[in-house]
């Protein structure tokens, strides 16, 4: 497997290598993300495509009173995760869970918040990924993601061109397929490097579907 395969689902000790990457080179990201969403202290939050769980770590620190689970469907992303996260899990608070965000492991209306940091690349079936986190949020639940390829630039293009599998989806994308699955309230925020961070909302009342 080629290095860089790797981001996609970690396998193998460059798999391993490739999650600690993860934990230190997205920790910007994820705060350029976390900043444009409030969690209550109680909040349930679900990480999606957690990897090596240093996000699920951080929304452990705005849920000082809540519980987080995190998910992956890689192997070494859930051992590494656990590991990260394995005071939080021996205390009761945390739980990573090895499953596919696209038939997710989950009731419905479980969680206050998701959030999924540069993952969605690899969702196989976007819309029907979304319609699975909007299934398990609870109402009035918030849906974050962040990436840091938004089409804008040719650097999407090459990384997903070098990597098996990944696509980077347009902020008009998303914005579409957020709709289709039932979100409303998007709030769509760029940075000057050209990061992407939505924040969607599945109201209580269910919204009219926008006109494609």
């Amino acid at each position: 497997m080629a290095f860089f395969q790797n981001t996609r689902k970690p396998e193998g000790l460059g798999g391993k290598l490739m999650v600690t990457m993860m934990n230190h080179g997205h920790a910007s990201l994820s705060a350029f993300g976390l900043q444009h969403i409030a969690i209550q202290e109680n909040a349930s939050c679900l990480d999606l495509g957690c990897g090596g769980g240093a996000n699920v770590k951080k929304l452990l620190a705005r849920s000082p009173q809540g519980h987080v689970t995190g998910l992956d469907y890689s192997e070494v992303s859930v051992a590494k995760s656990r590991k990260c996260n394995a005071a939080a899990i021996e205390a009761g608070r945390c739980e990573i869970v090895l499953g596919n965000v696209m038939d997710l492991p989950f009731p419905d209306d479980a969680f206050h918040v998701a959030t999924a940091f540069e993952t969605i690349y690899f969702w196989p079936n976007l819309a029907q990924a979304f319609a699975q986190v909007f299934r398990v949020l609870k109402p009035n639940g918030l849906f974050l993601l962040c990436n840091e390829a938004s089409g804008a630039d040719a650097k999407g293009a090459k990384w997903a061109s070098l990597i098996e599998g990944m696509r980077v989806y347009s902020s008009e994308d998303l914005r579409r397929l957020l709709w289709q699955a039932g979100f409303s309230n998007l709030k769509m925020s760029e940075n000057p490097k050209g990061w992407l961070c939505i924040v969607a909302e599945k109201k209580a009342t269910p919204q009219p579907k926008q006109p494609l």
